[in-house]
């Protein structure tokens, strides 16, 4: 089963990719961490990759298909969960042919579906132990002695610099731009579900099960 899954930052995807890697064995196939991993191994796809990032260029819809059959052919026979990609109808539809040459389709289109004031609210209010890593929330989580870790007692926390109110609405934005042009085109095939990416991680889980577990359109 073939996946993709639509969410801004912050939404809970990485949470429910991974669970469904645990849970399914499928593999997620983030284009940007697919780049980074394929860079760092030399592979023959990964040379071109690197020689067009170190000329300072944007690597191109053909050296990522070839990543993405790269990975398709070698780690995904329980089914893959396509996340950043496709960003585009051009890109939706290399996603076709590559998933056709194999025999396979995307099964479903999910989106996990946000307000965008609470995940404001989330995302600025949360906040980690410098020394353990324990994750905080100034309203949901905070420690239960203020100013002090529950789990090894320091007294040194830090916040992401990127968890601020005007960086977490430009990634709205930027999520909304990215996501228009794919959505009617998997919506004109009846595979779009949607799911409220506000609910708990086992609601949102649950959601998701109940969808991959339906007959696929």
């Amino acid at each position: 089963m073939d996946i993709i899954l639509l969410g801004p930052p912050g939404a809970g995807k990485g949470t429910q990719a991974q669970r469904l890697q645990a849970k399914r064995g499928m593999i997620q196939l983030s284009t940007g961490d697919m780049l980074r991993e394929a860079v760092a191994k030399g592979s023959p796809v990964g040379l071109k990759a690197k020689a067009v990032m170190e000329a300072g260029n944007l690597v191109n819809d053909a050296i990522v298909s070839a990543l993405i059959g790269e990975r398709l052919d070698s780690a995904a026979e329980h089914g893959a969960i396509f996340d950043g990609f496709p960003r585009t109808g051009h890109q939706a539809e290399a996603l076709e042919i590559l998933l056709g040459e194999r025999g396979r389709k995307v099964d479903h289109v999910i989106e996990l579906v946000v307000d965008e004031e609470a995940l404001v609210d989330r995302i600025t209010g949360r906040f980690t132990c410098a020394n353990c890593g324990a994750p905080y929330h100034d309203h949901f989580h905070p420690p239960k002695v203020a100013g002090t870790c529950d789990v090894c007692g320091t007294h040194e926390f830090k916040r992401r610099p990127d968890d601020n109110e005007e960086t977490v609405r430009k990634r709205m934005a930027e999520y909304r731009a990215k996501t228009a042009p794919i959505l009617p085109i998997y919506e004109a095939r009846g595979l779009v579900r949607r799911v409220d990416g506000m609910k708990s991680v086992e609601d949102v889980a649950a959601a998701i099960d109940a969808i991959l577990d339906s007959p696929a359109a």
